[in-house]
């Protein structure tokens, strides 16, 4: 008999220990691109939770940590994507250097309105770290500043990512198996 897991994912799209390497990687590239600056590091919650967590250890600086939560939805009309900011920051970034860090990039969207929204506080730079990039589901056209990896158009659940609030907990990346005929999760 399998588990659930087992019965609705296949082979991960990409393991822990790919990931754990990666994002060493990343933290080298961020501590020396940062150097002798003032980072804030503001995670982008629920989804990337563990890259941020996992990130901010990899980052050999002294930096400042912040979260926003923000949902982005769409109704009927999938060009139609509403974002809402839940939950603002607390942190004054006026004149600091920002990082965003995201689970995925996908249409872009909410990259898109978080840096046009942050922009007004006056922050000396927004910057974008996304652990996951999706192009083939880009709708506009932004910066993803550092790349975990680029992922095809599936959908991906684990390490963060969820679907319907599960799998957040997976310690690898796998695509959902198990789509309707219109491609959406089941």
């Amino acid at each position: 008999m399998t588990s659930g897991v087992e019965g609705i994912f296949g082979k991960p799209i990409v393991t822990q220990e790919e990931m754990r390497t990666r994002i060493r990687e990343l933290g080298r590239q961020i501590t020396a691109d940062y150097a002798q600056k003032d980072l804030i590091l503001v995670g982008i919650l629920k989804g990337a939770f563990a890259f941020y967590a996992d990130l901010a250890r990899a980052i050999r600086l002294p930096l400042r940590m912040d979260f926003m939560v923000v949902s982005s939805y769409t109704g009927r009309s999938k060009a139609a994507a509403k974002i809402k900011v839940l939950t603002e920051l607390t942190e004054d970034i006026a004149g600091r250097d920002v990082l965003l860090v995201e689970d995925i990039v996908d249409s872009g969207r909410t990259i898109q309105h978080l840096r046009k929204k942050l922009s007004a506080k006056k922050p000396k730079s927004i910057k974008v770290c996304a652990l996951l990039n999706k192009p083939a589901r880009r709708q506009v056209e932004v910066v993803v500043d550092y790349v975990g990896f680029h992922i095809p158009n599936k959908f991906v659940v684990g390490y963060g990512l969820d679907y319907q609030q599960k799998y957040r907990n997976l310690p690898y990346l796998a695509v959902l198996e198990k789509v309707s005929e219109e491609g959406e999760p089941v």
